[in-house]
């Protein structure tokens, strides 16, 4: 069923979970959600019952990453002198705390390092008010400007720290903490950490998220959003791993369970609602598999249109990408010269080029949807690809 992102928010803050991991395209309005969320989640403060005198920290029952988080974080260029270029912080209760009281700088440049490979080296001011750039080796200390993806990715390294922070604090008992500022703390949302990361690097980064989480008190609640199908096939493969608090004790306590976790597809309709549809715990999502099963339900529903085609296209060119094909037709039954098929070729490329948008929504004819059918057969035999369509209900 369709609903607004405010219901979606409201549905996530509802649930029981540990854990909800969700996929969404880029544009889908995960950064929205995650707004609307933390409105949500805002509402639940006593603001007439608190206590004056608390922090800022203490006041918050939310802690989010999305691109807001890295408005925090401001480029002075030194347009004048063209030399003094740094990265200003906004003042801010969460910086302040991770940087000025628990001195997490040189862990913070650590981990930016560590994950980026990268030969800039990071300063912090001696307030913690700016970062410096320099790159390694420079004798001459020249500060840099660094790239985009390099800012996210410290900008992450800085939340991921205050994070680490945090569970901790919460993991240990109330009277022992050595602050109550987070007591109040509920809920985690990120929204997209990746950003310019290769492969290894992601999956690292994913692996660490997951250990977090599953090591966090029971608590705390997360939402995690992506648009990087790798990223969240392997989040939710740690997520479908149990984790116990002591694997060498005679009665194993767990600290969390794959029942612990709920995977969703977040999609935006036509008409500008959304759908949060649930995902099974042991399928991963790729995008051809998603092609793929929207081909499969339109078949079984009777509702093939010629886009259809298209995807079915799409899910031969990244299959024969990755058995090292140059020319995706080459995955085509042959006819009896031994040559691709030049019908199933002429249909796929007909119904994936057409001239006009009108016409994608148009009928199929019956020939073209059965021959649909038989290569949707035949991909699944000779390529792998499971038989039975994926089952995604709706939540």
């Amino acid at each position: 069923m369709s609903k607004t992102l405010k219901e979606i928010a409201q549905q996530l803050r509802a649930s029981d979970t540990k854990v909800q991991l969700i996929y969404a395209f880029n544009g889908t309005g995960k950064t929205r959600l995650s707004r609307e969320f933390k409105e949500l989640a805002a509402e639940e403060i006593d603001v007439n019952g608190e206590d004056l005198e608390s922090s800022d920290l203490a006041r918050k029952n939310v802690l989010y990453y999305n691109a807001f988080t890295e408005d925090l974080f401001f480029w002075d260029n030194d347009l004048n002198g063209d030399e003094d270029r740094k990265l200003r912080i906004h003042p801010n209760a969460f910086t302040k705390w991770v940087l000025e009281e628990q001195g997490q700088g040189p862990t913070i440049i650590d981990y930016f390092q560590k994950l980026t490979n990268s030969n800039v080296e990071p300063q912090f001011s001696a307030d913690f008010s700016e970062i410096y750039f320099t790159k390694r080796g420079d004798a001459e200390h020249a500060r840099i400007k660094i790239s985009k993806g390099e800012e996210s990715n410290l900008i992450w390294c800085v939340f991921y720290s205050l994070l680490e922070l945090i569970v901790e604090e919460l993991g240990t008992a109330a009277e022992k903490r050595s602050t109550a500022d987070f007591n109040q703390l509920k809920y985690v949302f990120i929204d997209d950490p990746v950003s310019s990361l290769d492969d290894n690097h992601l999956i690292e980064l994913a692996v660490d998220i997951a250990k977090l989480v599953k090591s966090s008190s029971a608590g705390l609640k997360f939402i995690i959003t992506t648009h990087n199908p790798l990223f969240y096939n392997i989040l939710s493969n740690e997520f479908n791993n149990k984790l116990a608090k002591d694997p060498d004790a005679e009665n194993i306590e767990w600290l969390y369970k794959p029942a612990n976790a709920k995977k969703f597809r977040l999609d935006k309709k036509a008409d500008g609602t959304f759908e949060l549809a649930l995902l099974d715990r042991k399928v991963p999502f790729s995008y051809h598999l998603h092609l793929l099963s929207e081909i499969r339900s339109a078949i079984s529903n009777g509702q093939l249109r010629k886009y259809h085609f298209s995807f079915l296209r799409n899910i031969f060119e990244k299959t024969a990408t990755f058995l090292g094909h140059d020319h995706w037709e080459s995955l085509l039954p042959k006819a009896a010269d031994g040559n691709p098929d030049p019908f199933f070729n002429r249909v796929l490329n007909l119904s994936s080029h057409s001239a006009h948008a009108a016409e994608e929504a148009g009928e199929v004819e019956a020939r073209d949807k059965n021959k649909l059918e038989e290569l949707v057969g035949f991909l699944s035999s000779k390529y792998g690809f499971w038989n039975e369509p994926l089952d995604v209900p709706n939540d």
